[in-house]
């Protein structure tokens, strides 16, 4: 599993967007989102603000990447992993999340962030 990303996505007439941009892990299936939401933002932020917006791009989706990179590296590491090895238990999810309120809330909020992710891009009506 590689994670990584650009320190710097842009240069003058040139913005890296989505993979280009952020390798993401196949866990959880978001790095189309991602790309996806980069694009909204980078026409939302281009079309209002104009080319010199490049950065702006940057730091309004490098958050939403980190995190999700995170949580895809948490997974890995504590659920992926140890299934892959045999272990009898993945380690990732404690026993409290066995009962059925806490399961259910924490099924709803990976629903959540893997089909909408950490910050939801809408095209801007402008």
């Amino acid at each position: 599993m590689a994670l990584n990303r650009l320190e710097r996505w842009y240069r003058p007439g040139f913005l890296c967007i989505g993979d280009a941009a952020h390798a993401m892990s196949p866990v959880f299936g978001v790095g189309i989102n991602l790309a996806v939401q980069d694009a909204v933002a980078t026409a939302n932020i281009l079309l209002s603000e104009g080319p010199s917006a490049l950065l702006k791009v940057q730091r309004r989706r490098m958050f939403p990447t980190k995190a999700t990179q995170l949580a895809q590296q948490v997974a890995q590491r504590r659920l992926i992993q140890p299934a892959l090895s045999g272990s009898a238990r993945a380690t990732g999810l404690p026993d409290l999340a066995a009962l059925p309120v806490v399961g259910r809330l924490v099924g709803r909020l990976l629903a959540r962030f893997v089909g909408y992710g950490v910050r939801p891009e809408h095209v801007s009506a402008k």
